[in-house]
């Protein structure tokens, strides 16, 4: 048997933004229901088939703990099954439009559809995310990533602020699909020296980074330190060829265009067409040409990835990995195509050569180099921490110290030997302040002011309650919890 010409790992990560209650911004609640039509249930879809055709450790599959919960929480999965019927109705109501095309999109939308609500009824609504993934976990198909309670930026993280958020993670991951994650992806792929200690007395043993942690040299998984944590790095010349902040496949004119709608229906009717055209003259959209494109580009990218790996053998005598990451909601949410081209990719690296396995996989495979110092990084703008810690959010780095400080002064004046839900209130408030959403949105401009609001609801909440118990008001503190478990729902 001819040797694999290298490893391949495809690691994607499922992250809600806007976490927890996402209706509350204009369009959070219809975000929501999109992705998980469009994308994850579709995404699980294809590794149920995977997993049926015999494929093993196919890819490694984070999942945020907010969005977990709220995939297995019954009042979101109605809401999803009532959505997915009022988008059948609109696709039989499109259905009886004029124009040709938009009749055809009639059909494709209704068969979507259909197969979307006979899948939430037939498993669902029954067990959640946690029947669907945790069959896939136990059979090898996927390695499970998982994260801290919260999505923050954890090198603004008091280290015992940190290390619960983390424990919190890495028990609600155990609860759902049966143990804790070996490994994580931690928020925004960022790291602050040090955090391998954390990640060790967790247990986590391995986290991904973003290649320029690694000046470039992503070959192999590598020891931070003498932690014994590896950290693993985001190979970008190979990831960039899907997407990056310039260009990438779903940017292809004959996909579907994310951006131009038809607004009476809500459904996207055009094809990309050109970077420059403007929605009015987009073309329609035009599912032959869009499957021309899937095989088209999953063909270079396979190409692409034997190239980096031959590479990598020439450089280092040995054979190299390539590891891609990316966020689950490319596939299907924001380029349609998307898990058509990831069936094309995972199918055709093995038949082409090249090894597909998941990060445990690789470091089983002996995908492991030298130890490394890394210094700050992470994955957004500069690969550095300015998005998170830059001018713009100066005023949330400073009142997310005094959440972190009231939020363990408050626990330490008043935790008992029982669990007490007024507390548990206090820290969930606290996590969702910390959030590093906020951060994002504020810095990129997207959304700015709804993100301060959000901080800022959040952080008074953290204060009126630690207030009511400082000053002795028990009773207060309990209403007030009671009325903010209801405010924010269940998950």
């Amino acid at each position: 048997m001819t040797p694999p010409v290298g490893t391949f790992c495809l690691v994607l990560h499922t992250h809600l933004p806007w976490v927890a209650h996402a209706g509350t911004w204009p369009v959070g609640e219809e975000w929501l229901h999109q992705a998980f039509t469009g994308s994850w249930r579709r995404v699980l879809g294809l590794l149920d088939e995977l997993a049926a055709a015999g494929h093993r450790d196919v890819l490694t599959l984070g999942v945020t703990p907010v969005l977990a919960a709220m995939l297995d929480d019954p009042y979101c999965l109605r809401e999803l099954h009532t959505w997915a019927g009022n988008w059948q109705l609109r696709a039989a109501e499109l259905a009886g439009r004029p124009e040709p095309h938009l009749r055809r999109l009639a059909g494709e939308e209704w068969a979507a559809a259909t197969a979307c609500l006979a899948d939430l009824e037939a498993r669902w609504l029954t067990g959640g995310l946690s029947a669907v993934l945790r069959p896939l976990v136990d059979a090898g198909v996927v390695e499970l990533l998982g994260g801290p309670a919260a999505h923050r930026f954890q090198r603004l993280l008091a280290p015992r602020v940190a290390a619960a958020s983390l424990a919190i993670g890495l028990d609600d991951a155990r609860l759902r699909f049966g143990a804790a994650p070996a490994g994580i992806w931690a928020p925004e792929c960022g790291y602050a020296p040090g955090l391998e200690s954390l990640y060790a007395a967790a247990g986590v043993q391995r986290f991904v980074v973003d290649s320029p942690a690694l000046h470039g040299d992503t070959a192999a998984a590598r020891p931070v330190g003498d932690s014994g944590v590896l950290c693993v790095g985001r190979d970008l010349e190979v990831s960039y060829r899907v997407w990056s902040p310039k260009a990438g496949y779903p940017g292809s004119p004959d996909y579907r265009d994310f951006h131009t709608f038809d607004h009476a229906s809500g459904f996207r009717p055009a094809r990309v067409t050109g970077r420059h055209v403007p929605p009015e003259a987009k073309r329609p959209w035009e599912p032959d040409l869009a499957a021309a494109a899937v095989r088209r580009d999953a063909a270079d990218f396979v190409d692409v990835v034997r190239c980096r790996l031959r590479d990598l053998a020439d450089r280092d005598g040995r054979p190299g990995l390539v590891v891609a990451c990316y966020d689950t909601e490319l596939f299907g949410h924001w380029w349609y195509e998307g898990p058509d081209w990831l069936a094309a990719v995972l199918t055709a690296l093995p038949a082409a050569g090249v090894r597909v396995t998941t990060l445990r996989g690789a470091v089983e495979a002996g995908h492991v180099g030298p130890p490394v110092r890394l210094g700050p990084a992470s994955w957004g703008s500069g690969k550095d921490w300015r998005v998170w810690t830059g001018p713009a959010v100066q005023d949330l780095v400073v009142a997310a110290k005094g959440v972190q400080h009231r939020l363990l002064s408050t626990v330490d004046a008043h935790r008992g030997a029982a669990r007490d839900p007024v507390l548990d209130q206090l820290v969930r408030e606290a996590f969702l302040a910390l959030a590093s959403d906020w951060a994002f949105m504020v810095t990129h401009d997207s959304a700015a002011a709804y993100a301060r609001d959000r901080a800022a609801a959040h952080t008074a909440r953290v204060h009126a309650l630690a207030d009511l118990l400082d000053a002795g008001d028990r009773d207060g503190a309990v209403t007030l919890a009671d009325r903010l478990r209801v405010v924010d729902g269940p998950f």
